[in-house]
């Protein structure tokens, strides 16, 4: 943006601050924190998008803060996360009712009196301003602005009370937005609980079982090694990440070699059902995708289990109920946890209790409950699609703010060119405040 409204003026992050406070954290180590600190320690995790998240709970002791070159966080001061995601969003500290402090890629600005911190804050959040601050970030594993190159990142600043209007209609439209989104994360979990229930239902009134071992062939897969780097007879090779649950994604297949004879033992055939061994989520545990026979000559890894229904069983009614809400309780129950991890395994799996019924009505059952997945992934996508409408009016809306075109002018308003000239005189003759230790912060 070249051309700005009356009365506004180009600045600077820097040229805005009281006193050019601005300020970076330290290099903390886990061996300088402490749970029981009187300090605490603020964290990329606790920057969010224009809110505290508060999620870090960390602390250092006084005698640590002391070792620090830091300063005090302020409630009120504005925060920005130098590193993703995403680089360069920006907050407003809240009074932790404590002292506090940042670390080394969380920046603390204090904007000057004529400076609305909250209109410092979204401008900071604005799609311009991020993509000024993405062309300036360094780095090839994880990008991150510096201390300097966000100093001079430019701001379209508005006179004093038009950045007020400018918040509130921000903050106002902001707020519907807010509530529409928590009205489709509550239609979303209404949808799957009704979805959990109709699938329970469906398999409700069939109480014979049998050992899925009597009615399908399981066995594991390959095992990744060195050796079986492609060479001379390389297969498609699906992978846990291939497999989600209820669908295939197989827009990245890798390539396994396999030797003699495998071909004939591992390749997939329609109707196989593919089953995740282990997760580190419960609710993750054993979920499972028919294979259609998308690709010829396929197989699969060892960390996903092959059922091949037998000719009493219906692909698509097994893996209706194999991700059902009651069989996912009977994997739980099953499967063995190490450090965190739950695994299933084929022994496990042929013990698995599977309802019996004709093939007639194991059909029926399948075709109802394909039906209702249908209904629910068409809701879904209209969900998502509401919730990506909302992001993309968030963007527009505070385009829309630092150009002049959410709140309205006033000719009165005494103009920007006159606040950022006095804000310079002000740092001009003030002495730039040293760096204290946290330990002097009191709140």
């Amino acid at each position: 943006m070249s051309d700005l409204p009356e009365g506004w003026a180009w600045s600077t992050v820097a040229d805005v601050l009281a006193n050019g406070f601005f300020a970076d954290g330290d290099w903390v180590e886990t061996k300088d924190q402490d749970p029981d600190g009187e300090i605490r320690l603020l964290q990329l995790a606790d920057v969010g998008y224009g809110a505290f998240r508060d999620r870090s709970s960390r602390f250092v002791n006084v005698e640590a803060a002391e070792r620090l070159t830091v300063k005090p966080v302020e409630p009120g001061d504005v925060l920005v996360a130098r590193m993703p995601a995403p680089l360069g969003r920006a907050c407003i500290a809240p009074d932790l009712g404590q002292p506090a402090i940042t670390v080394v890629d969380v920046c603390i600005l204090r904007p000057d009196a004529g400076i609305d911190r909250r209109w410092l804050m979204w401008a900071l959040n604005s799609p311009v301003t991020r993509a000024e601050v993405a062309g300036l970030a360094t780095g090839t594993t994880r990008k991150r602005i510096s201390r300097r190159n966000l100093a001079t990142i430019r701001l379209p600043v508005p006179p004093l009370p038009e950045q007020r209007r400018i918040v509130a209609a921000i903050e106002e439209h902001f707020s519907r937005l807010d509530a529409a989104e928590a009205s489709l994360a509550a239609a979303d979990r209404r949808t799957a609980v009704l979805a959990a229930t109709e699938v329970d239902l469906a398999f409700a009134n069939l109480t014979d079982r049998a050992p899925l071992g009597d009615l399908a062939e399981v066995r594991g897969g390959i095992q990744k090694q060195p050796k079986r780097k492609p060479a001379t007879n390389p297969r498609p090779f699906l992978r846990v990440a291939n497999v989600k649950r209820n669908q295939l994604e197989l827009s990245d297949v890798h390539e396994i070699e396999l030797f003699d004879g495998e071909i004939d033992r591992f390749r997939l055939s329609e109707g196989d059902l593919l089953v995740v061994e282990g997760n580190g989520s419960p609710d993750q545990i054993g979920r499972s995708a028919i294979w259609s026979g998308e690709i010829a000559d396929c197989v699969h890894q060892n960390h996903l289990i092959r059922v091949r229904p037998g000719e009493e069983l219906d692909s698509r009614f097994l893996n209706a109920f194999w991700n059902s809400p009651a069989n996912a309780q009977q994997l739980v129950a099953i499967a063995s946890s190490t450090s965190g991890l739950y695994t299933l395994s084929t022994s496990k799996l042929n013990k698995v209790m599977i309802p019996v019924a004709s093939l007639v009505i194991q059909a029926q059952v399948a075709d109802r409950l394909d039906e209702l997945h249908q209904r629910v992934n068409r809701l879904r996508h209209q969900i998502d699609t509401a919730r990506q409408r909302s992001v993309a009016m968030r963007r527009a809306i505070l385009t829309n703010a630092f150009s002049g075109l959410l709140a309205p002018q006033d000719p009165t308003d005494e103009p920007a060119a006159v606040l950022l000239e006095r804000i310079a005189a002000e740092r001009a003759t003030t002495k730039p405040a040293p760096r204290k230790k946290a330990a002097a912060a009191d709140g």
